[in-house]
């Protein structure tokens, strides 16, 4: 085995090794050549080589998403580093640590008009866990030190030096390595190399590392018998779940907050969590609402007393519309690092997991007598029959593709959503509860979303499924520049020829500066690109194709496989705003 002949390329390899950090995502360069041998040459890494560094970082944020630990990136120097972003402030509000290790240029050739060199220290200030940056080895090209730098040898041998900066390397990667196991979040580690960049050893010039000891954290509650006394007393209790992984919250707790009259229970396909008492389609509740000719009563009925929320980011925009203006008397939220305050009524901050809490929270409790649930139960009930009698009704469109799309997913599956269009006609529909669901909801753009979940696909036993919009997929289109896609990997493309969600927003418009600036119109197919990167490809332009095509699509293959839905452009926006005049029916006898 082969080692850098870089100090500090050394050391970060080891201190990740130590870490059991084991899987790197590389691309290409030269200045970050001493870190690709390290990574490369030891089997202890499993090595991925990924072109794009917007879609590397996105695909190792897939990875991480499913191992639920750290995944490391490598980069060159220059802009390669700031292509890293869009996924880091991903990761930075979802919670998922990634760890980018980025070579750099010498101090003292950055802002002297050298190539590939940017202000790299600190890039990422504001959406990062730690930034830390290592010092320049001094026992590696001395000869350009002292022509460049002659004063950092000044005070002692380089070797003397040395101990000094390898002192403060082991320190700085220990830091950053701890934080992002601990806290959940991306790290940057700058790390500035010379020429000669190539060379390699037979043995490591530095010490062991010890291997880090991580014991879990049990933090205290607080007393919880006033704030059970508070949900004892309230009548309309609210419980709304953000994104939260499979398999993560125990079921006997979910039957006990379903099994309450006084509580609604609101989840969103990202949730993935189920109950026959839950309410899995908030906009099918709320949305009608908005339709009638006197909102107020109903919504005076829907408004919670207590709000208790946990998860990460919530989708449904109309929900945080409501409850901004009918605003709970109290809104506690449940999770180990932080709180959002998305409803302006933020009264508590439970720093415990959710199985946590409920284990000491819920013997407090007792069942209420509240029609709360009840009367909010018929209306789904009714709202749910006059969905299937519109699906019935409806033409090919958007809402009718994805109704048959969603039903037709193998169980277990992984699905991975695209944002915009595609995880808000994902919300409206029952899903197989087997199936476990994942989006880019912390900065929930269109960006990353093929790259992150052909990384999910690798850690995941069962096939994945990726829904996506026509934008974001063209956008990402890079994600499918890789060796690592598994035959079993599935895509569902939506092509509406545009940003179909610009014509559901309000102020929309019809007109020249509205197709091409906002809705961006275009005539691409996915066809050429399939072909490029050995996909099979199928093009479905109507119901009769689309049923057709269906049940062969997810059956096992050898090549990986994208079905391409084209839907009518300007008709699915008029089905969906329909749908929810249609439902909203259900409250005439309410």
């Amino acid at each position: 085995m082969k080692h850098s002949s870089i100090p500090a390329a050394q050391t970060v390899v080891q201190y990740c090794k130590a870490k059991g950090i084991d899987n790197i995502v590389i691309s290409p360069g030269s200045r970050n050549a001493p870190l690709i041998i390290g990574f490369s040459e030891d089997p202890f890494f499993s090595c991925f080589s990924i072109v794009d560094e917007r879609c590397a970082a996105f695909f190792a944020l897939g990875i991480a998403q499913q191992i639920g630990r750290p995944v490391a990136v490598v980069c060159t120097s220059g802009s390669a580093l700031l292509n890293y972003y869009p996924a880091i402030a991903e990761g930075y509000y979802s919670r998922i640590p990634i760890i980018v290790l980025s070579a750099d240029r010498p101090s003292y050739k950055i802002d002297v008009g050298d190539g590939q060199t940017i202000r790299q220290e600190g890039v990422f200030e504001r959406h990062i866990g730690y930034s830390g940056s290592l010092r320049q080895d001094v026992v590696h090209a001395t000869d350009r030190i002292r022509k460049y730098r002659p004063e950092w040898l000044e005070n002692g041998s380089p070797e003397n030096i040395q101990e000094g900066i390898q002192d403060h390397n082991n320190g700085e990667l220990d830091r950053v390595l701890e934080i992002a196991l601990k806290s959940k979040l991306p790290v940057h580690v700058n790390i500035p190399l010379e020429e000669p960049l190539y060379g390699k050893r037979d043995v490591t010039s530095i010490g062991p590392i010890k291997e880090a000891t991580h014991t879990k954290g049990n933090p205290a509650m607080e007393n919880l018998e006033g704030f059970a006394d508070l949900w004892n007393s309230s009548d309309r209790k609210m419980v709304i779940v953000g994104v939260n992984g499979p398999n993560t919250v125990e079921q006997e707790f979910l039957d006990k907050l379903a099994d309450d009259p006084s509580t609604i229970v609101f989840t969103e396909t990202t949730s993935n969590l189920h109950h026959s008492n839950f309410f899995p389609s908030i906009d099918s509740i709320v949305a009608p609402i908005e339709k009638l000719d006197r909102p107020d009563e109903q919504f005076k009925k829907l408004e919670p007393e207590l709000l208790l929320t946990f998860g990460g980011m919530i989708i449904s925009k109309k929900i945080k519309a409501f409850l901004r203006q009918y605003r709970p008397a109290q809104h506690w939220h449940i999770d180990p690092y932080n709180a959002f305050d998305t409803f302006f009524s933020l009264s508590q901050h439970f720093k415990i997991g959710a199985n946590d809490f409920f284990k000491k929270f819920l013997p407090l409790v007792h069942r209420g007598t509240s029609d709360y649930y009840p009367y909010w139960s018929a209306i789904r009930t009714a709202y749910e029959a006059k969905r299937k009698l519109y699906l019935e009704q409806v033409p090919f469109t958007d809402m009718w593709a994805f109704h048959r799309i969603l039903g037709a997913i193998p169980p277990k599956s992984q699905l991975q959503l695209a944002n915009s269009s595609t995880v808000r006609y994902a919300q409206l529909f029952d899903l197989d509860p087997s199936l476990k669901v994942f989006c880019n909801r912390g900065t929930s753009g269109i960006d990353g979303s093929t790259s992150t979940a052909i990384g999910a696909a690798l850690h995941h036993k069962t096939p994945t499924v990726l829904i996506t919009g026509d934008l974001s997929f063209f956008y990402d289109n890079n994600a499918l520049w890789n060796q690592y896609i598994r035959p079993d990997f599935r895509i569902v493309l939506i092509n509406n020829q545009g940003g179909g969600i610009f014509r559901i927003l309000p102020g929309c418009e019809d007109g020249d500066n509205f197709e091409t600036y906002f809705e961006t119109t275009h005539k691409f197919n996915a066809g050429p690109l399939c072909e490029m990167y050995g996909f099979d490809h199928e093009t479905v332009q109507n119901e009769t194709a689309l049923k057709t095509v269906l049940p062969n699509f997810f059956k096992r293959s050898e090549r990986p496989k994208l079905i391409e839905i084209r839907t009518p452009r300007l008709m699915n926006d008029k089905i969906l705003l329909t749908y929810f005049d249609f439902i909203s029916s259900v409250f005439i006898n309410h």
